[in-house]
């Protein structure tokens, strides 16, 4: 492990831009020579990564899970989004392959001229998630009159709009839970003053608190997976989502939950209507969602990741190939 300096990014302290240049990471990848870098969601220190393993001919696997130029509307700058997707391009164009989460995604990157581009979804622990969790106490502690629970989880920022849930805040016999922690958690208490924070949780505390909710909703439109929404569904609990990104592959619509149109908010509050009021369908919606995500666990996505590495090595060692060749020429 090679610590390097970092910087909390500005107006929200939990997020810190490691520094280090891209010199001192070829440094670093010398020492050791590995066969293939793994570059996690690479933007700064990330790029620099990308860069050093190219100028040392070591195969580059770019995890593209953060649609970063999304944010920049969301965060108060609108005119960044062509330069952060310029950057974002600049990226995977000269990693050796790409590896993103959802069609959309896939889709997305193709459509900005990236190449090399493969579907690599994420795995959930069906062992930690699932609907024995469910725990009669807590839900009796948050929702005390038999309120039907309906449940956000994610971090308090701009970019997952948990300001729109608002639009749920008076149904009747509901109580929304909102589970997470970040930099609007003040405003939100706010704008959401009936709602019940839980703030952050994280291991088997958050696996109760999911499986004791009636039904799950995420209102982000800039998720190129959503986690969260795959351990719900773990969990035995149907979805409501808004339609673009990640949510789209993992909704399957009138199945295990629905998909509404994004900035719908009339169609967000009639699909959490249609399921909390139909107790049998709910309960359908929710045993379809804890089947549709069977089989989907870390060990098998890990072996087909390890797959994308041997294929990774394979593609740079033709190119290098191919170089070499034009060189001799």
């Amino acid at each position: 492990m090679h610590r390097l300096p970092s910087v909390p990014l500005r107006g929200y302290a939990n997020v810190r831009v490691a520094a280090g240049t891209p010199a001192r990471l070829r440094r670093i990848f010398a020492d050791f020579m590995p066969e293939v870098v793994h570059v996690a969601s690479p933007f700064v220190l990330g790029w620099r990564a990308v860069q050093a393993a190219h100028q040392l001919g070591i195969p580059a696997v770019s995890i593209y899970q953060t649609e970063v130029p999304a944010y920049a509307a969301r965060y108060g700058a609108p005119w960044l989004e062509q330069l952060l997707w310029q950057h974002v391009e600049n990226i995977h164009e000269l990693s050796t392959l790409t590896l993103a989460p959802s069609s959309f995604a896939v889709n997305q990157l193709h459509s900005h001229g990236v190449r090399r581009v493969h579907l690599w979804r994420r795995g959930v622990d069906t062992s930690r998630f699932n609907p024995q969790k469910y725990d009669a106490g807590w839900r009796a502690s948050v929702a005390p009159n038999g309120e039907r629970i309906i449940g956000f989880v994610g971090r308090l920022a701009a970019e997952k709009q948990v300001e729109d849930l608002a639009v749920l805040a008076d149904l009747p016999g509901t109580r929304l839970v909102i589970v997470g922690s970040g930099p609007l958690k003040d405003s939100l208490r706010a704008k959401l003053p009936d709602a019940y924070f839980a703030g952050f949780q994280g291991g088997e505390d958050l696996a109760r608190m999911v499986a004791s909710f009636d039904l799950f909703v995420h209102p982000g439109e800039s998720e190129t997976f959503c986690q969260t929404i795959q351990e719900a569904q773990a969990s035995g609990v149907p979805v409501v989502a808004v339609g673009r990104g990640g949510p789209l592959d993992l909704v399957d619509q009138s199945r295990t939950g629905w998909i509404y149109a994004p900035g719908r908010l009339d169609e967000l509050r009639s699909r959490v209507q249609d399921l909390i009021g139909d107790d049998i369908k709910r309960r359908a919606f929710g045993q379809a969602a804890f089947e549709s995500v069977q089989g989907r666990t870390w060990p098998v996505l890990c072996e087909q990741l390890v797959g994308y590495y041997a294929k990774a090595i394979s593609v740079k060692r033709r190119a290098l190939n191919v170089e070499a060749l034009e060189y001799l020429r």
